[in-house]
């Protein structure tokens, strides 16, 4: 092992209690993270270890220590992804704080993984992008965030978010109420995305003026959607068919976002328009695929655990 040692300066006026973390928590989480030994000596950081693992700590604290400079503050989960991200490569923690869209409570929606960066990415540099990934990678709240800061832009007219319809236990036959009354389930989780994103009044209005329509799949059928941002939700459960009518109901001005977990499929024989669509439009111009992964998780670190867990399972074939 190449062993090197540095010694980083801290700023300042920099309370260095802010820097390691409530009962040192932020420290704990870098020592159990890097084979280095981390001293705090007043406002000086030593660091010996591994000349690699010493680069990364330098980017690290060097970042952290910008990040409190601007009074903001540094949490264990954020920590955690910027040490994957400086470790990765992919991209600098500071990339990520470009804020999407400051929601009605005042909250930044921003990228938080290096594969939510790069899907937000494709959706501003593309007409249509597939994001396929297991569930709280932020498929759906991101495209839905990126919805709603075209619309308060004026870069599109109206948004459409959809979803479609498929029974998994229950037949909606068998179900009380009228047929709104029963399809109203199916599309809520874009209703409970939406009013998180912006105040409730507000989008109850923008959707009785028709604004923001949301809707099943099977309501897009025979139109043309020109000036809007739509988002298609659950494509794992459309049929070739159904992404077909979908995809060109694409008008002028317009941008598309499909979404779906291809191992959440509901569909009685699993052919999914989600899983055939890649091989015939991959390599089209302006149409991106983005692929997320158990490394874009930003739920409980339990739900990560759970997917990885599912994940090995089928590699053994014993799902």
């Amino acid at each position: 092992m190449d062993w090197a040692q540095i010694t980083l300066t801290i700023p300042e006026g920099l309370d260095v209690a802010r820097l390691v973390g409530v009962n040192d928590i932020l420290l704990r989480i870098i020592e159990e993270r890097f084979d280095a030994r981390i001293t705090l000596r007043g406002q000086q950081i030593d660091i010996l270890g591994d000349a690699l693992e010493i680069q990364v700590l330098t980017a690290l604290f060097t970042d952290m220590i910008q990040l409190l400079e601007e009074g903001k503050t540094v949490t264990p989960e954020e920590l955690i992804q910027s040490i994957d991200l400086i470790r990765h490569g992919e991209l600098t923690p500071a990339i990520l704080r470009e804020d999407i869209l400051l929601t009605y409570r005042g909250r930044a929606v921003r990228a938080k993984t290096g594969g939510q960066k790069r899907y937000v990415d494709a959706i501003r540099s593309n007409t249509v992008t597939f994001a396929i990934g297991p569930a709280g990678t932020g498929k759906t709240y991101l495209a839905m965030a990126m919805a709603v800061a075209a619309l308060k832009r004026k870069e599109v007219n109206r948004l459409i978010l959809t979803r479609p319809v498929v029974e998994a236990g229950e037949h909606l036959g068998y179900l009380p109420g009228t047929l709104n009354e029963k399809i109203d389930p199916y599309i809520r989780p874009l209703y409970d995305a939406l009013f998180d994103l912006t105040d409730m009044e507000k989008g109850i209005l923008q959707i009785e003026q028709g604004v923001i329509e949301i809707a099943p799949l099977a309501y897009m059928r025979g139109r043309t959607l020109n000036d809007s941002f739509i988002v298609l939700d659950e494509a794992q459960n459309t049929t070739p068919d159904q992404m077909k009518m979908f995809l060109t109901r694409l008008g002028f001005g317009s941008k598309m976002v499909i979404t779906g977990d291809v191992t959440q499929m509901d569909l009685p024989k699993r052919i999914s328009g989600l899983l055939t669509v890649r091989s015939i439009l991959e390599g089209i111009d302006d149409v991106a695929f983005i692929e997320l992964t158990g490394k874009d998780i930003v739920r409980n670190s339990l739900v990560q655990r759970i997917v990885a867990a599912y994940e090995s399972a089928e590699e053994r074939e014993e799902l």
